[in-house]
């Protein structure tokens, strides 16, 4: 009798969980849908204290049940709960289910971009409006967080140590698998951004795989953030199976961010410690986890992209954290130069307001890269992230967006990307698809001022012995 009683509260047990994802998930959904509206003009920097994660978690529906039960079915409850993924309401998320046939994509002739983060591309609303967009102008790419600075990762991941770092707690992109119907159904190529040591989730589960401080304990930076050492090979093999099971489902490009040390004052890294190291040097710790991860990613016919600060291009030492441009073109399909004008210190490039002048920065930036990769055998080519955000004067619109992609285009390259926090463009800025008119002919930020696009090539040119000459030094 006992234990037809217990099969049937189990059963019922089981009951109430579908429930919860058919029905309260919908609704949960929907409230957080909303909140999402106001968590996307956030960046990064400004996530919720992750010591406050969980608190709804408490207040499932299961565990509101648990007066209810006997002290055996709360065992077996306990026993479930770390099995389940949840959204930020505290919502039960199913898993994410491998296909047995991906998706495939065709790659564009020139990968022209948005960055899409996980609030966004998980919001109906959202993502259609992007979609939306991309289907007006010449956009054809997304790259979409799969895990972001947070150490959440964005879908229901089936990775073990994710799951027991706690990162599939605050699920984002509820339905992958569909978005990426989506994406394929319209034609936009989907790249999967993984940042790597930018993890408090692992460094708190995990403390002996963080960055140490040499007075005990883990290191924490200026800004109060632990860091995951690159040293550690527990690290690199974390990343590669979320990246396995991203190519598993039918991304065909893994772009890897974060693949780096920090860039503190030297008054904080003087305190840093880098267990595992061996005498190793930073560069090659970056080098040996694109080593790593390159050997399966590859074998997988697979792109691998990676993310690296604009002054890479014209510094040649590694910045002291570990991105050497030679070591790391040499490694990936396609390097991705962060050269945002408003982040360029007054002087760079000869230039005393970088943030004046997006034309200019851009084209010298990449000219620079372009000369070094020219020097490495079998170098990967160059798309660069471009700035559609506001740092300080002028602010960002259309004629600054379309002068760094000129730019862009002037020194040969034709691929770019657009980088903007909350998932918001200038589509201004943008050439509607199909091209521009005659008579709509945009404008640009060119040496200060506002001009055609079509203003005379000469004009441009003249400026390239001023922006080229020893620009190693000028930083």
């Amino acid at each position: 009798m006992r234990k037809k009683i217990k099969d049937s509260v189990t059963c019922l047990l089981i009951l109430i969980i579908v429930v919860s994802v058919s029905c309260d998930g919908e609704i949960r959904t929907r409230i957080i849908e909303e909140n999402q509206r106001s968590n996307e003009d956030q960046i990064e920097n400004c996530l919720p204290d992750q010591d406050s994660v969980g608190a709804t978690v408490e207040n499932s529906a299961i565990l509101d049940l648990e007066p209810r039960i006997d002290s055996a079915d709360v065992l077996l409850l306990a026993d479930l709960e770390p099995l389940l993924a949840r959204m930020e309401s505290g919502a039960i998320v199913k898993r994410l289910e491998i296909p047995s046939e991906p998706l495939r994509f065709e790659r564009p002739e020139a990968v022209k971009g948005i960055y899409v983060n996980a609030w966004a591309a998980g919001s109906k609303t959202r993502s259609e409006h992007l979609i939306d967009l991309a289907m007006r102008t010449e956009i054809n790419s997304f790259v979409i967080d799969i895990k972001d600075a947070s150490g959440y990762v964005s879908h229901p991941t089936r990775v073990e140590m994710a799951q027991q770092v706690g990162a599939d707690q605050q699920i984002r992109i509820r339905d992958l698998l569909g978005l990426l119907d989506l994406l394929h159904k319209n034609g936009i190529y989907p790249i999967a951004r993984i940042v790597v040591v930018k993890d408090p989730l692992l460094t708190k589960s995990n403390p002996e795989l963080a960055i140490q401080d040499t007075a005990g304990g883990v290191w924490i930076d200026e800004k109060g953030a632990s860091w995951a050492n690159l040293f550690e090979g527990s690290v690199w093999d974390y990343h590669l199976s979320l990246a396995e099971e991203m190519i598993a489902i039918g991304f065909p490009e893994i772009q890897w961010d974060y693949i780096r040390f920090p860039d503190s004052p030297k008054t904080h890294l003087e305190r840093a410690s880098f267990p595992n190291s061996i005498g190793r040097t930073k560069s090659e710790a970056v080098s040996g986890f694109l080593d790593h991860v390159g050997k399966q990613i590859r074998s997988e016919k697979v792109a691998m992209t990676a993310d690296v600060f604009g002054a890479t291009t014209s510094l040649n030492y590694d910045l002291g954290i570990g991105q050497l441009w030679e070591e790391i073109v040499k490694r990936v399909d396609v390097v991705l130069p962060m050269v945002y004008p408003s982040h360029y210190w007054p002087g760079s490039f000869n230039i005393e307001k970088p943030n004046h002048h997006p034309y200019e920065v851009v084209k010298a930036a990449l000219a620079d890269g372009l000369e070094r990769s020219s020097k490495v055998r079998e170098a990967g080519s160059i798309r660069p992230w471009l700035q559609d955000f506001s740092l300080g004067i002028p602010p960002y619109g259309g004629p600054e967006i379309r002068a760094q992609i000129q730019a862009t285009y002037d020194v040969g390259i034709k691929e770019w990307i657009l980088w903007n926090a909350s998932s918001r463009y200038s589509e201004e800025g943008l050439a509607p698809n199909g091209g521009f008119l005659d008579t709509s002919e945009p404008m640009m930020r060119f040496n200060g001022g506002l001009v055609p696009i079509s203003s005379p090539i000469l004009d441009k040119d003249s400026l390239e012995v001023t922006l080229q000459i020893d620009t190693l030094v000028k930083f």
